[in-house]
């Protein structure tokens, strides 16, 4: 084991990284920094910082990095439409780069030997915090405990608190069985009864959302406002990136809006259950979709459906630092230059509904579309020949008697 003086540690101030903290300084014989990071999840910090100090931690840092998160990580990805595997919204994934960026600048400005994490030895978050230390300082050292120490389950991480006077918080009323992760951009289950995927979970788990059989009786009609392929207004009002996601979640939460149940490959090997409420992601990529069909060029737009498996891949699997992601953001952040107006989209119990889009930059030219007199803007007989050359190699094929079907 090699010598540590200073770790920076990615610090919640629950169960698992308290534990960290101690067997840290126990184990390594150093110094803690903790790191907690502000990116939506609701819960208050401050508690963690007396946590934190009642840990024997002098160094404490805790920012919020809502608007960060927004802006710089969770608005590129959406360009990009980027889903995983048809479904999900990676709202856990797109966290995990900013946490990383975050903790090996402060472990570089207070002079640390290395950082450290609470994900498990089983999971993505792993792979992620780990990609992104690497690529943004190559030789930092990753302490990661859940690969090292013998603490396997949380009877043992509780017999730990006990022996070394960890205060362990008892919370009033019933505990979820779940295990969750939240920011602005969703919130996970994982865990419990989702362990069976033929379990459906019951309603009181949902955190965001109404469900939609409860939802309003009347529709709910709202604008997004769209410039450079990101939303800067909500019903005519301009809004930063995090107000943006916390006005939608809370009214697409209301719609019901944003639930998803799914049975994911994670980049370790195993599938595994969870569910996700993503109210604003969900409205966002819809309305993102609709502005794009009108001002994106066939082709671009085609292109971009065809590179977006492959971004959203990157993403989940803790590569938004890499030169490849990189690259593909730029080509999105070019083809985004025209994706500006507004999206007028109906929610309704649970559904999201495109229901109008109109641009300055728009390509949709009504006398070229129209099926009543068109007053000679597109002449129908160029199609014959377009369709005969398109058809040649077929009808080549077919004489030379080969078989098509």
């Amino acid at each position: 084991m090699s010598a540590v003086s200073k770790v920076v540690l990615a610090y919640s101030g629950g169960l698992d990284t308290s534990v960290i903290v101690r067997w840290l300084q126990e184990t390594y014989q150093c110094e803690v920094v903790t790191f907690t990071a502000d990116i939506g999840q609701g819960e208050e910090l401050e508690p963690a910082r007396e946590k934190a100090k009642l840990l024997g931690v002098k160094e404490i840092h805790i920012e919020d990095l809502r608007e960060e998160f927004a802006r710089d990580f969770v608005f590129p990805m959406f360009r990009a439409n980027a889903i995983y595997e048809g479904e999900y919204l990676l709202g856990t994934s797109i966290a995990r780069p900013l946490i990383a960026k975050r903790l090996v600048e402060i472990a570089a400005a207070c002079g640390a030997d290395a950082i450290s994490h609470g994900a498990t030895g089983k999971g993505n978050d792993q792979v992620r915090f780990e990609l992104g230390a690497y690529a943004l300082m190559p030789g930092v050292k990753v302490i990661a405990p859940w690969r090292e120490w013998d603490l396997t389950s949380r009877e043992t991480l509780l017999a730990y608190c006990e022996k070394h006077a960890i205060p362990v918080e008892m919370k009033r009323g019933k505990k979820s069985p779940y295990s969750m992760d939240a920011n602005l951009l969703h919130i996970s289950y994982e865990g419990g009864g989702l362990e069976d995927p033929w379990w459906e979970p019951e309603e009181d788990m949902w955190r965001w959302t109404v469900s939609p059989e409860a939802a309003p009786d009347q529709p709910t009609y709202i604008e997004l406002g769209f410039r450079g392929g990101d939303v800067v207004s909500v019903d005519g009002e301009a809004m930063s990136p995090a107000n943006v996601m916390i006005h939608l979640n809370r009214i697409a939460g209301a719609n019901g809006v944003g639930r998803l149940d799914l049975v994911e490959n994670r980049y370790v090997g195993m599938k595994s259950r969870g569910c996700y409420e993503t109210p604003a992601g969900t409205v966002m990529l819809k309305a993102h979709r609709a502005i794009e069909s009108l001002t994106l060029d066939r082709e671009v737009a085609h292109l971009k459906d065809e590179l977006m498996p492959r971004y959203a891949k990157l993403v989940y699997s803790g590569y938004w630092w890499s030169p490849e992601r990189r690259m593909l953001q730029a080509a999105i952040d070019e083809s985004q230059q025209h994706v500006n107006g507004t999206v007028r989209l109906k929610l309704y119990k649970g559904s999201v509904a495109v229901v109008g889009r109109k641009s300055g930059d728009s390509l949709f030219d009504p006398t070229i579309a129209t099926f009543e007199d068109d007053r000679g803007a597109y002449d129908q007989k160029d199609a014959e020949g377009f369709i005969r050359l398109n058809a040649l190699r077929m009808r080549i094929a077919a004489r030379a008697g080969r078989k098509l079907g």
